[in-house]
């Protein structure tokens, strides 16, 4: 096996296999700020899978997210009981994809490429955030990656274009039975209006 695979079985359950250096890590990260640059990624066979490399151009970006459902202000008006909703509010989108969006408008300079699952614990999520320069002299000149240069490609993440947001969208899906979800739920609706 190569070492990128020997990475990648002990993240898959890594409060077995590397419990210490987890532990440690979860309890700094908590003290740590909401979202914070770092050097480089935890999990690098990860990283490497989702289109990271080591150079200029590349940043990552770990990033912490409250787990659960969210709950709405208590209203003042009469409200019959079926429409009290205040708790056991989910949001439509996954908690990876709403990391990724947090962590885009605190660099707006910067495009999303994709992100991974890096620990949690009983209350948070965390995860690390690659992003791309894409004004970035090596990145234009790289013919791999510089079609995020391209306008099209602006503000991704909030289009839901990354995987995160594809997988919430539904767009993962695919053959019969995904017929309505292609271009998006809103354009099938839509159609023929």
């Amino acid at each position: 096996m190569s070492f990128y695979k020997y990475v990648g079985e002990a993240w898959k359950n890594p409060e077995k296999n590397i419990r210490e250096i987890y532990k440690q890590r979860i309890i700094q990260w908590n003290k740590e700020e909401v979202v914070v640059r770092v050097e480089r990624p935890t999990r690098i066979d990860r990283a490497r899978q989702l289109g990271y490399k080591a150079k200029k151009g590349y940043v990552i970006v770990r990033t912490r997210i409250k787990k659960g459902g969210r709950s709405k202000p208590r209203f003042k008006g009469g409200r019959s009981p079926k429409r009290m909703g205040v708790k056991k509010i989910t949001p439509k989108k996954s908690l990876q994809w709403i990391a990724e969006e947090r962590v885009a408008r605190k660099y707006p300079n910067l495009e999303v490429l994709n992100s991974y699952w890096v620990g949690e614990t009983g209350k948070d999520r965390y995860f690390e955030v690659i992003l791309i320069d894409p004004h970035h002299p090596q990145i234009k000149n790289d013919p791999r990656i510089n079609w995020i240069c391209e306008k099209q490609n602006k503000r991704r993440v909030f289009r839901g274009l990354t995987s995160a947001g594809k997988r919430s969208r539904g767009l993962l899906n695919k053959g019969k039975g995904a017929e309505k979800l292609r271009p998006s739920l809103s354009a099938h609706r839509n159609r023929g209006k």
